[in-house]
């Protein structure tokens, strides 16, 4: 057993989806027998409120740490295995956060979607995450694991059914049903507000192969016009989260050197159906820019228990390559974007503490640092599925 405190700290555990985290490890994890957890935020006060909230058992303790107070952070990441973050946007709010874990040697996992912070950490702290052996997996949450996963689900199948995998994978929506998180359209605004003022920030956005590590690979599909699917007999329209889910993808790529080709070719949309009625929604999807107005969600808010538990998400992977095709599916039971991402990076952080993991330190993503071990930990935990159709 490690000499560490905890196993895992839950920074931001009073925020609206940290405190999601906390309701599921209270219930999966309920006392330090099974997994020795804390949780971590900038008031006492209001983390005691959300322990009674939550009937978190006695012996998880409470940890007091701070954005604005580095020593408070340090303390944090010397006394815990992993971080687990939800405290964003994370170019904001990470930068010390993830250096403090690349130098201390503290795994970390969060959920964010904003390539080019991610861009810059990579090569910020590289280096440090390798000598020190910490593990850094961002992206733990709707972005990207069902879609880095569900590749390397297709991949996978795919090597055993036929011998190869495929250079060609499509990834679409074909149901889904919640509502975007406060810290997702944040990010968002964000990055944004970022690029707009920097050049070399819109040219790490618009580069398919960003956290690739300088390697390239062919032209990849936009995405960001309503097409016609025959295939798939609906016409498909740009998905919001494409662009951080393609580029980890590509990372995921690159870091199980090129499992998946060096021709690999990769997009993203969203299934609206056949006709007339399916190319109008595909022209209205690809009209809504409400996620980054001032009419999105705001930071702390989100749906209510219900709305939660009504949620889902259906995405599949579509390979296909010299008359070989395949489909495969990855579904979860509750709204993507609360429900089903506390889960995602609850086993994540899980994941890196109980399984034997043979990954070493480094900036990861979630498929080639966890693959099929954290696929079947989200099948058992998560409500989520993997399956061939």
């Amino acid at each position: 057993m490690s000499d560490k405190k905890y196993d895992v700290v839950v920074y931001g555990a009073t925020g609206f989806t940290g405190q999601l985290v906390v309701e599921y490890l209270a219930k999966n994890y309920p006392t330090t027998n099974e997994l020795r957890w804390a949780m971590a935020g900038r008031s006492q006060e209001k983390l005691e409120q959300i322990k009674q909230q939550y009937s978190v058992d006695d012996s998880i303790e409470l940890v007091i740490a701070d954005s604005e107070n580095l020593d408070s952070l340090k303390q944090m990441v010397q006394s815990s295995r992993v971080i687990l973050t939800t405290v964003g946007p994370y170019q904001l709010y990470g930068n010390e956060l993830v250096e403090l874990c690349a130098n201390i040697g503290t795994d970390y996992v969060d959920l964010c979607g904003e390539p080019a912070w991610m861009h810059k950490m990579i090569a910020a702290n590289q280096a440090a995450a390798k000598a020190s052996g910490a593990r850094i997996v961002f992206s733990c949450g709707f972005d990207s694991i069902p879609f880095d996963l569900g590749v390397y689900f297709l991949q996978q199948q795919a090597q055993e059914k036929f011998g190869h995998v495929f250079s060609r994978v499509k990834g679409r929506v074909r149901g889904m049903k919640g509502t975007f998180s406060g810290g997702t359209a944040a990010s968002l605004k964000a990055t944004m507000a970022a690029a707009h003022s920097d050049p070399e920030i819109m040219k790490v956005l618009l580069n398919p192969f960003s956290l690739a590590e300088g390697t390239q690979g062919p032209a990849q599909p936009h995405g960001n016009k309503p097409i016609f699917e025959s295939e798939f007999n609906s016409w498909s329209a740009p998905f919001i989260m494409a662009a951080i889910n393609t580029r980890n993808i590509h990372r995921s790529n690159f870091l199980l050197s090129h499992q998946y080709g060096d021709d690999f070719v990769y997009d993203e949309m969203m299934f609206t159906g056949p006709g007339e009625k399916g190319e109008s929604m595909a022209n209205a999807v690809a009209a809504d820019k409400s996620l980054s107005s001032d009419k999105g969600p705001k930071p702390g808010e989100g749906p209510s228990k219900e709305e939660r538990e009504a949620g889902f998400f259906d995405v599949i992977f579509h390979g296909s390559q010299d008359g070989d095709n395949l489909t495969v599916s990855v579904k979860g039971t509750m709204d993507p974007g609360y429900g089903t991402t506390s889960k995602m990076i609850a086993e994540s952080a899980v994941s890196l503490v109980k399984d034997d993991l043979d990954v070493k330190g480094g900036m990861w993503t979630s498929a080639p640092a966890m693959g099929q071990k954290l696929i079947d930990r989200l099948v058992a935990r998560a409500g989520m599925s993997f399956n061939v159709e």
